[in-house]
């Protein structure tokens, strides 16, 4: 699966949510995380979008003007966040769920 990770400044909320309104762009996975919450800067966000490599590459596009694509191994790293992320949260929701 493709994706993608831009570090977006805070004071371009409303650049930012257009962008991902966009039709191809909101069909793919997307999420956003406090920059500053993952030990990167406090007044920036940063964006995820995985999915088709059309809707990636779309998501490039778009999310170029607004903000900065991070470097390979920086966004590798975050990105393997994320999925730790998900998979922390996945776990918790199990526990929830599960008789004892």
């Amino acid at each position: 699966m493709a994706w993608t990770i831009f570090s977006v400044p805070s004071a371009k909320r409303t650049e930012l949510d257009a962008a991902l309104r966009d039709d191809i762009v909101s069909r793919q996975s997307q999420k956003l995380r406090d920059a500053g919450a993952l030990g990167g800067p406090a007044d920036r966000t940063y964006v995820l979008v995985e999915g088709s490599t059309e809707g990636v590459q779309r998501a490039k596009e778009l999310l170029a003007p607004v903000g900065t694509a991070l470097p390979v191994e920086e966004g590798e790293k975050l990105h393997q966040r994320f999925r730790d992320e998900e998979d922390a949260a996945s776990a918790g929701m199990g526990l929830f769920f599960t008789e004892e």
